[in-house]
């Protein structure tokens, strides 16, 4: 309609605009006026038919048109934050309703789920990122020195914290113990476009190597010098099922179909979702079996510890960056 109104206001006389035959009608025609012989004119009719997303002549949006574009936004947002969106929705999902999460504990989705995970990394793992994964070697051998020696020792300081429960502040010395996190190390990695493969086997090396020093910093900082025994054989077992055995699988099956192999690279975006959703079952799970005894902490006590891992996250990474920015700059010489 704005552009017939352009068109009427012309005053050109080969054109002329004629108002819809009926009120609900949504063409509009336009005459045009020939005059081939010079004498007499012919008139020829152009009709539109399309119904138009303006109404009126002021520019104005229809509804409809607001609607579908705001859905479009939305369902860009949620594609392009997927994974954060899954993760809290774990979480949120596990507060709420805490019977599915201990139902599937009960089956052991968890382990399952962390398969699922390592079987995409193998599918989405091209032969070339395992080449610059080991041109990377320097910045996976600091990697590791950093998980495996330099942070345990901020379990020290996080012990001398008082907050009740104390099984808070145990659970975050412990934390600091641990190697990298199987489910969401690699899956973060390829969120911030990092190198996915160095991850990979950071974080296999990591855990396999984490036996036997958790054990020893867990004694030394925790358990105030008592002996700690750990169910090495049986953890050792646990990582080969869990970890090693479905990213073989997962690359095996990626280097024996070559059209399989495109497939997943030209759907990388849906193994990402896919991969996120696995991610995501961890929290749940998790929250659903820690309801009732997230629910019995203060929520003063609760935020303190929340603040005591973000903190403690930062200066990982603070110290990290500036490890990685002198490495760096001693490779480029």
């Amino acid at each position: 309609m704005a552009i017939a109104s352009i068109l009427a206001s012309t005053r050109n006389p080969f054109l002329c605009l004629r108002e819809p035959t009926s009120p609900g009608s949504r063409s509009v025609v336009f005459r045009r006026y020939l005059e081939p012989c010079g004498r007499r004119w012919i008139p020829r009719s152009i009709r539109a038919c399309q119904p138009s997303d303006k109404l009126g002549g002021d520019g104005g949006t229809s509804p409809s048109a607001s609607r579908l574009h705001f859905g479009k936004q939305l369902l860009s947002f949620a594609s392009d934050n997927f994974l954060p969106l899954a993760l809290v929705s774990g979480v949120g999902l596990g507060f709420a309703n805490p019977t599915l999460g201990c139902l599937a504990d009960k089956y052991s989705f968890t382990k399952i789920s962390t398969c699922g995970i390592f079987i995409i990394s193998g599918l989405t793992l091209r032969t070339e990122a395992i080449g610059a994964a080991v041109k990377g070697w320097p910045l996976g051998v600091f990697g590791l020195i950093s998980i495996l020696l330099l942070t345990p020792s901020f379990s020290r300081l996080i012990m001398l914290v008082q907050l009740q429960p104390p099984e808070l502040v145990t659970g975050l010395a412990i934390f600091c113990c641990m190697p990298t996190t199987l489910s969401s190390g690699v899956a973060l990695t390829h969120l911030a476009g990092g190198n996915a493969a160095l991850a990979l086997a950071v974080t296999v090396a990591s855990n396999l190597l984490g036996i036997l020093s958790i054990p020893f910093w867990v004694s030394r900082y925790i358990a105030g010098g008592v002996g700690v025994s750990f169910p090495t054989e049986q953890l050792f077992r646990s990582l080969v099922v869990t970890l090693l055995i479905p990213l073989i699988i997962g690359k095996v099956i990626r280097e024996s179909s070559k059209g399989f192999a495109n497939f997943v690279d030209n759907n990388r975006s849906l193994f990402s979702k896919i991969n996120a959703i696995c991610l995501s079952m961890v929290p749940w799970i998790q929250v659903s079996r820690s309801r009732s005894l997230l629910l019995s902490v203060e929520p003063k006590v609760f935020l303190v510890a929340v603040g005591i891992g973000i903190l403690l996250h930062l200066s990982h990474i603070e110290r990290r960056f500036l490890c990685f920015l002198q490495i760096a700059a001693s490779f480029s010489y």
